[in-house]
């Protein structure tokens, strides 16, 4: 059975492979024939993306995985599903981060958040209802859908997302370690340090 990290890194590994697709679309590599589906296609990926990163955090527990993902389901419903998330694990959200030389020669580097450009909840939840929106035909007597508008927006939320995920920490469920994930860069796969617990608030390598 693989560890909790590595069946983590896996979900890392389909991020990017949705990536991939993502930005095939928009430099006009790969198409669906029509404009509209894919458009849709891109945003399919952006939300089993959005998906994953909720996810991710519990892949290790099965039950608890199961569980979650049985309720999510049945409400389709990104606000209550972060919540719920939170509830089973407070830490589910990776963190961005941003590493430099460290100033203290006792350590290697440090770290600091990224102010902005990075796909916050709150940006999850406004991407979520988008893409939700492109699952399901017009309705003939609403507002139509601004394909090219949504086309416009796709770098910009593919940004946020690798801008989130470039390198993050997060602390999965039952695990009182921190773990530092990298996406690494295209050709190489997603890699990771561990950090264990030395008191209520440090970590050390």
């Amino acid at each position: 059975m693989k560890l909790a990290q590595d069946k983590y890194i896996n979900v890392l590994s389909e991020i990017k492979k949705r990536t991939a697709v993502i930005d095939a679309i928009h430099r006009k590599q790969i198409n669906s024939l029509y404009e509209a589906t894919t458009i849709e296609t891109a945003y399919l990926q952006l939300r089993k993306i959005l998906e994953l990163i909720a996810f991710g955090s519990l892949i290790a527990n099965i039950s608890v995985y199961s569980k979650q993902y049985v309720k999510f389901s049945t409400h389709w419903n990104a606000s209550l599903m972060l919540k719920d998330m939170e509830r089973v694990n407070p830490n589910f959200y990776p963190q961005p981060i941003i590493q430099a030389i460290s100033k203290d020669p006792n350590y290697a580097s440090e770290w600091s958040k990224p102010k902005d450009g990075y796909l916050t909840k709150d940006d999850f939840l406004e991407l979520y209802e988008k893409c939700g929106r492109m699952m399901h035909a017009e309705n003939p007597y609403g507002a139509k859908i601004d394909y090219d508008k949504y086309r416009e927006q796709l770098p910009i939320w593919r940004s946020k997302v690798v801008r989130l995920l470039n390198a993050h920490t997060i602390t999965l469920i039952n695990d009182t370690n921190l773990y530092l994930f990298q996406m690494g860069n295209k050709d190489s796969n997603p890699s990771y340090n561990i950090f264990g617990l030395i008191n209520e608030t440090t970590y050390m390598k």
